[in-house]
């Protein structure tokens, strides 16, 4: 077995990393925590083969915390900011994630771990359902039911076909819990394009609410939509 420890101080981006190394057979999560001083005094005394290591934390970030190890695990670093990759391979690390993780990207990042020792699960990695703390409280809302999520200052406002729910969370670490069939239309905006009955070069329409497509995401989305009759050109 591999051992797995995940430190990030985003809770839903544990929980991605989380679900995903659930898909890999012998992988054993020894540790998930936000906080890097409980990491530090746990690999003292635990064995631990291979950590996610986010580089963002408010106490000690991901670099800080590898210039103090004199031998660390295997390291696989993730974040949303690129600028460390360079300094970050000084350390030995195993591989750079950029946020949002796909599952794509984290199988190549574990392969370069010990290849002949990665087995992936065979059972069905399917999602179809977002699980979302909602007044404290788990929620599961399926993915079907979702029209569009918009960014509200520090919190998401998830408006679904029977409600609207209000979480505190970022676009950039709900993207990774999506399915495929959404996509941002906007820097305030994630779409479910399943959901579309009227696509324009400025928005999307669903349910007679008008979702604001930007220059920055006009290419893509319309592209996802092209041949259907949605389209108005």
């Amino acid at each position: 077995m591999i051992k797995i420890g995940i430190i990030d101080d985003e809770i839903l981006a544990r929980k991605v990393l989380e679900e995903y190394c659930s898909k890999i057979n012998n992988f054993q999560l020894v540790l998930s925590t936000g906080n890097p001083l409980e990491f530090i005094n746990f690999v003292q005394q635990n064995e631990v083969d291979l950590i996610f290591l986010d580089i963002e934390m408010p106490e000690l970030n991901g670099m800080e915390i590898l210039r103090s190890m004199i031998k660390p695990p295997k390291v696989i670093l993730t974040t949303a900011y690129s600028e460390y990759a360079l300094e970050s391979y000084n350390y030995g690390v195993i591989d750079y994630l950029l946020k949002p993780i796909k599952i794509e990207r984290f199988l190549k990042a574990i392969n370069k771990v010990e290849p002949s020792k990665i087995e992936e699960s065979k059972k069905d990695s399917s999602n179809e359902e977002l699980q979302i703390r909602h007044d404290g409280v788990l929620v599961n809302i399926p993915f079907k039911s979702i029209q569009y999520i918009q960014s509200f200052g520090n919190y998401l406002k998830i408006f679904t076909d029977s409600r609207m729910y209000l979480i505190t969370e970022t676009l950039i670490n709900i993207t990774a819990l999506l399915s495929d069939n959404f996509h941002r239309t906007h820097k305030s905006y994630i779409a479910n394009l399943d959901r579309v009955t009227k696509a324009t070069r400025t928005y999307l329409l669903i349910e007679n609410n008008k979702i604001p497509i930007s220059a920055m995401y006009k290419i893509v989305v319309l592209e996802k939509l092209e041949g259907s009759s949605k389209i108005v050109k």
